[in-house]
């Protein structure tokens, strides 16, 4: 008899096993796919196409009342195009790194401005009855470029470790608008209110999460941000956002963040330069025109010719890139580094990671600068413009001509693939990443609970070091990301003991090129990292 139970208990669950997952919203039943030991929900509208009269105005929230396929991505936002140089310095082949790394090749992902979707990657098993914490990532790409489809394989394994941990999460991931589709700065956008849109998809999608995981098996009062690059950028600006750090709707309860917190920019009227280059690209200049209204009116593949012809971060200018978040006084109600300073940040648990050489992969595009008046001349004109040029000599001093001293650190006079090039590396890799990461974990670290890292992985990379991204391609914070989802603390009681970052004891795990982590403290260049974040401050990018 209980060989037979067993039997019909088997075919029973072959037979729902082989039903195709399910979740309801609004009453309307929304059709997943099983692959292997997850489900998968893909492509569900969270906001009205942004396209025609809705392109450059804040998302619009869409809700489904009817039932629908959720099987595949949807498409991917317009991306700015770009390209590395097939090889590097007479012999690194750049394509084996960059093919890794999704923010650093253009994806084959079909594009459309209708891509405002939201995903949720589940275990098998998991349902409505369920409330597993949720982890939403949020993709990088220097704001120029990203997908969600990208990070299928991510969603995956992360949902599969979980399980086999035995703490089960939830992988959410949305798209939302990138370079001038989602980051227009000038004073035409200043004055319609329609900054920073990007950040607006993703307050929006975040909206969508705290309404509808739980239909999906999700703990909306336990959802972690996960971002890297532009993405953990993302991060820190959605713990700012539109109330100043009060997190009034209690959207997330936990952030992770790896290579990106607040960076170092100013009022979205700076950007002015960049907003007249589209607007003449286009043929939007004609007298008496309403500019903004002439761009969202032209043919997408006018405008998206524009865009893709912009400066970008393999451009010349590199990380001085032209769509990025900026104050705008509605999402950002001032330069995002001062209001960290001011603790108006969502007081919550977070990790912030970096890499040892955050600049070396931005460098690629600045090969020419060679001598040293070249490289003073660049660092002046493309980063500090507003900064008197007498302001500037110490900078020369903390990035000195010697090869020894820059990035990849550590590594004496190798790498050196020009004169400049490590020496830029350094500057780029630390003004935009480590100096406002350092500024970010000090700044807010007596208030709330916070860890840090550092990882040096991969160091022996020639030319580029323990570069950006790198993390990514290790799938290094796997098990942390996870851990902290879960119980907001990265440790799990085996290993060395990962300690709270605090501004007197600033104690951050490091993964060092070989072997087990170590606990290191974050005061390496300790000068340079006090004079770019003075200097930010004073004079944001």
């Amino acid at each position: 008899m209980l060989g037979n139970l067993v039997l019909v208990a088997c075919f029973l669950g072959t037979s729902f096993a082989a039903d195709p997952p399910t979740a309801l919203l609004n009453g309307a039943t929304i059709t997943g796919v099983s692959t292997g030991t997850v489900s998968k929900f893909l492509g569900i509208p969270y906001a009205s196409p942004p396209n025609g009269d809705r392109r450059f105005r804040r998302p619009e929230p869409l809700e489904i009342f009817s039932d629908r396929d959720a099987k595949v991505y949807g498409p991917a936002c317009p991306s700015q195009k770009f390209k590395f140089p097939g090889t590097f310095a007479g012999s690194t082949n750049i394509s084996t790194l960059t093919n890794e790394i999704p923010e650093f090749h253009n994806s084959n992902v079909p594009e459309d401005e209708d891509c405002l979707t939201i995903n949720v990657i589940r275990p098998l098993f998991a349902g409505q009855q369920d409330r597993y914490p949720v982890v939403v990532w949020i993709y990088g790409g220097a704001f120029e470029s990203g997908d969600t489809a990208s990070y299928d394989g991510m969603g995956v394994r992360i949902v599969q470790r979980s399980t086999a941990l035995g703490t089960p999460v939830i992988f959410v991931s949305m798209n939302f608008r990138n370079s001038a589709f989602g980051f227009l700065g000038g004073q035409e956008v200043f004055d319609e209110q329609v900054g920073n849109l990007g950040l607006w998809d993703q307050r929006v999608a975040l909206r969508w999460v705290k309404r509808h995981i739980a239909a999906f098996g999700g703990n909306s009062s336990k959802v972690m941000l996960w971002g890297q690059s532009s993405g953990s950028i993302s991060v820190a600006l959605q713990m700012i956002g539109p109330d100043s750090g009060e997190n009034r709707d209690d959207l997330f309860q936990s952030a992770f963040m790896q290579s990106g917190t607040v960076i170092p920019v100013g009022d979205i009227r700076d950007a002015q330069k960049h907003y007249n280059s589209l607007v003449n690209a286009t043929g939007c200049e004609r007298p008496k025109t309403n500019t903004l209204s002439c761009l969202r009116g032209l043919p997408y593949e006018i405008l998206k010719e524009a865009v893709d012809n912009s400066q970008s971060f393999t451009s010349y200018e590199s990380l001085n890139l032209a769509w990025v978040p900026r104050a705008d006084g509605q999402f950002l109600n001032g330069d995002p580094q001062k209001l960290a300073q001011a603790g108006l940040v969502a007081k919550i648990p977070f990790v912030a990671g970096i890499l040892d050489d955050e600049g070396t992969f931005f460098a690629v595009s600045t090969t020419s600068i060679t001598t040293e008046a070249q490289f003073r001349t660049y660092i002046h004109e493309n980063f500090v413009a507003k900064a008197p040029i007498g302001e500037l000599d110490q900078l020369w001093t903390l990035y000195p001509s010697n090869v020894s001293q820059g990035s990849p650190f550590d590594t004496g006079t190798a790498n050196a693939a020009t004169p400049q090039f490590k020496r830029m590396a350094a500057f780029q890799g630390d003004v935009v990443f480590q100096a406002p990461t350092r500024f970010f974990l000090q700044s807010l670290s007596g208030r709330q609970k916070a860890w840090s890292y550092l990882s040096k992985r991969v160091k022996f990379t020639p030319f580029f070091g323990s570069f950006h991204g790198s993390d990514i391609g290790l799938s290094l914070t796997d098990d942390y990301v996870i851990r902290f989802a879960v119980n907001h603390d990265p440790n799990n009681g085996t290993g060395p003991v990962w300690p709270q970052y605090t501004k007197a004891s600033p104690q951050r795990y490091t993964f060092p090129t070989f072997g087990s982590p170590t606990i290191g403290l974050d005061t390496q260049r300790a000068a340079q990292m006090t004079y770019l974040t003075n200097l930010s401050l004073f004079y944001p990018i």
